[in-house]
């Protein structure tokens, strides 16, 4: 039974670790990606042209190579055993919506990627319309 609760003990401590806060970043420790987790990561909508300009803009932490992550890179911090937000540990600024990811649509080039932070869904967006941004960076 000790052993049992011990291996539980460290199974839970390693799920708390996956991720680092470190101001406004947050960083994947498996990935090394690094996520803009400032307040703007929940309050700002632009369509997706717009959101990648936003990204390559963007200065946070002394680091300025800032980019709109891909469909797969965002479907890395979702738990989808959480609700409101479905997202992983470590993240505090972020809204129960949709958050544009860089991938352009299969069949359609005029619609992109999403992932609603609400559930955990993965949909498309039109181009046009708004959706929430969060950047990413490849780490060290």
């Amino acid at each position: 039974m000790r052993v049992i609760l011990l291996i539980l003990i460290g199974l839970s401590t390693l799920s708390l670790a996956d991720f680092t806060r470190n101001g406004d970043i947050v960083t994947d420790n498996t990935t090394r990606l690094q996520w803009q987790d400032d307040t703007n990561a929940s309050a700002i909508t632009k369509n997706w042209q717009e959101a990648i300009e936003y990204c390559e803009a963007l200065s946070l932490g002394g680091y300025s190579d800032w980019r709109l992550p891909n469909l797969n890179e965002l479907k890395s911090i979702v738990d989808r055993s959480k609700y409101d937000p479905a997202i992983k540990e470590g993240f505090v600024n972020t809204s129960s919506g949709n958050y544009w990811s860089s991938t352009t649509g299969e069949y359609d080039r005029g619609y992109a990627w999403i992932v609603n932070f609400r559930n955990g869904r993965v949909n498309d967006n039109g181009k046009g319309s708004s959706s929430y941004v969060r950047c990413v960076r490849d780490g060290q």
